[in-house]
């Protein structure tokens, strides 16, 4: 049995009101692949949970071997796609997970030339049959068809959100992952589409990024959240047919942002020039030098620039790529990965902006601005959110009046009573202020997904339904505009039903990468004993109390969090888990 799965049957006594993981903003709705066969992959990744808390049950170790550049789609989708899609099932994550990120060392550009037909294989449009990993994911209903390239639909993707008459969106929507969209990109409970928004976090890989330029603009983005930067969204127009293609949408939706309150400006030029205020841009343009500029990135911005290659990262490939702007401190950009021509519907629309200025993740924002994803790649944090309003989450447990942080080792039956306030009014798609009720309450017990409940309800749970010892609970709050912004309460507990202990140590606390870590486990009575980290298997044990070895290189640089979970037998009740332990590997 995966040490990761917690069995959730059963575990509720009752809930007035429950349903599917609403809202697309958060850590749980994360599934983190990473590429256990490359320590960059690992350090990155490492950061990245850490940084926003992914739980560990959202994290799938590929070993990856294959090139990092391109691959065929049946190798995509037979040993990246499918994995990643049957682990999620697997783990009975579906109804809770909206957004597939990839850490680096996974390949950008997938090669579908052999599924193309021949009645358009020769056409100029379909001259370079390559789709991009994030693209291709977040089509994977059009991927596993088997109805040929359907993903080539210049409205391939119905989150798309329309335009009214006067070219700016309708709505700015949280999106669900086990939603339907039909054709107008209304929700339908039947027939329509799904889909996964899909995210790189960097490229390492030829003109990609350092690990150190990767980790650092993912820090800036997470301290990004909810801040409201005061900086200023520019949109830069030339005689460039690149931002010819999407510079008469501009002004309506500077205007829209505006409203909002956010500051926004339409510039001339390549760049913005001397602008120490950049919080998010849209250029078109082949080569660019953005210390040239001499123009400032605030944290949490999103760039973006058309042109052929900016999701090209082979070192021979012309024009500047998109980890420019990842090297510059944008939390996010996206370019193509062959040669799309100038065809917007490729490209992110201008409204990204604003969707993002009324409080979307960055996730959300990209694709509700793309109809026709599958050429582009989309690198950054897919959570980054600096506009949305997030709410303050308490909870306390019934019968004692205190904060759950207040109290000690938990049994029996509990009830969570979960309480938020907002900083302040979210902003609606029409600029008016929306109310600040909480929509919902959401529980998560080790990162699995129990109950919904309204607000003035509580959530229930018997813990001796679960196994003994270390848990962690989330309640999370979801805000009732569109938008459905997330906040979260995020605390360790114990639980103490059966009698059960098992303690965890790990020597050294600070360990290089050439290393090596003692893990010592004391429990009695048990079976055996799984130690675990990140989604990876780190060693078996028989029986409760012994001593294992494990090479520090398979933990990858960074913060790392060590786990162990004892059996004394099958089911939940008959184990235990010990309380999580903290190191820092090291290079050197």
């Amino acid at each position: 049995m995966n040490p990761h799965f917690v069995p959730v049957a059963g575990l509720l006594l009752a809930c007035a009101w429950a349903g599917g993981a609403r809202a697309g903003g958060g850590p749980e709705n994360v599934f983190l692949v990473v590429n256990a066969s490359s320590p960059d992959s690992v350090t990155v990744a490492n950061a990245y949970a850490e940084l926003r808390g992914i739980p560990p049950i959202n994290v799938l170790m590929l070993p990856w071997q294959e090139s990092t550049e391109s691959v065929s789609i049946a190798t995509f989708r037979s040993d990246l796609l499918d994995p990643v899609l049957q682990a999620i099932d697997g783990r009975r994550l579906a109804p809770q997970i909206n957004c597939v990120v990839y850490s680096n060392d996974f390949p950008w550009r997938i090669d579908f030339a052999d599924e193309l037909p021949a009645a358009v294989s020769g056409q100029e449009l379909y001259k370079f049959p390559s789709g991009s990993l994030t693209g291709m994911t977040m089509l994977y209903g059009a991927v596993r068809s088997g109805q040929g390239p359907v993903w080539l639909d210049p409205q391939s993707n119905r989150y798309w959100r329309p335009l009214d008459a006067d070219g700016v969106p309708k709505s700015t929507d949280g999106f669900r992952g086990w939603h339907r969209y039909d054709a107008q990109g209304e929700v339908v409970q039947d027939a329509g589409n799904r889909y996964l928004l899909a995210v790189m976090l960097g490229v390492t890989a030829g003109r990609g990024n350092s690990v150190a330029e990767i980790i650092r603009g993912l820090e800036m983005s997470a301290a990004a959240d909810g801040t409201k930067p005061s900086g200023t969204i520019y949109f830069v127009t030339n005689n460039d047919v690149r931002t010819k293609t999407r510079s008469p949408a501009f002004p309506p939706i500077v205007r829209a942002i505006e409203a909002l309150g956010v500051k926004a400006e339409v510039v001339t030029g390549m760049l913005p020039s001397a602008r120490r205020d950049v919080a998010g841009l849209m250029t078109g343009t082949a080569d660019f030098d953005w210390a040239a500029s001499k123009s400032t990135v605030v944290p949490g911005a999103i760039c973006d620039n058309l042109t052929s290659f900016g999701g090209v990262f082979t070192a021979s490939a012309g024009q500047t790529p998109l980890s420019a702007f990842i090297r510059a401190g944008a939390a996010g950009s996206s370019g193509t990965v062959i040669e799309p021509y100038a065809l917007q519907a490729k490209f992110p629309h201008p409204a990204i902006q604003l969707h993002y200025a009324r409080g979307a993740t960055l996730a959300e924002a990209f694709y509700q601005s793309v109809q026709s994803p599958y050429q582009l790649l989309v690198v950054g944090d897919p959570l980054c959110c600096p506009w949305a309003t997030i709410p303050q989450v308490q909870v306390a447990v019934t019968g004692t009046g205190n904060a759950l942080d207040n109290i000690g080792s938990l049994s029996g039956v509990i009830e969570l009573v979960p309480q938020a306030t907002m900083a302040g009014p979210q902003s609606q798609p029409d600029g008016a202020a929306a109310s600040t009720a909480i929509a919902r309450f959401t529980f998560f017990v080790d990162g699995v997904q129990l109950a919904e409940c309204r607000p003035g309800e509580r959530l229930p749970l018997d813990t001796a339904q679960l196994a003994d010892g270390h848990h962690e609970f989330r309640v999370v709050a979801t805000e009732a505009s569109s938008v459905q912004s997330q906040g979260r309460w995020v605390m360790p507990v114990q639980f103490k039903n059966h009698g059960r202990s098992l303690t965890l140590r790990v020597e050294p606390e600070r360990v290089s990468l050439a290393g090596t870590v003692r893990v010592s486990l004391a429990g009695e009575g048990l079976d055996g004993v799984a130690v675990f980290s990140m989604g990876r298997v780190l060693g078996r044990t028989a029986g409760g109390d012994t001593t294992i070895e494990v090479p520090a290189e398979l933990l990858g640089c960074g913060r790392v969090t060590i786990r162990a979970m004892g059996r004394a037998g099958a089911g939940a009740v008959n184990s235990v888990n010990a309380t999580p332990v903290t190191i820092e590997v090291t290079e050197k």
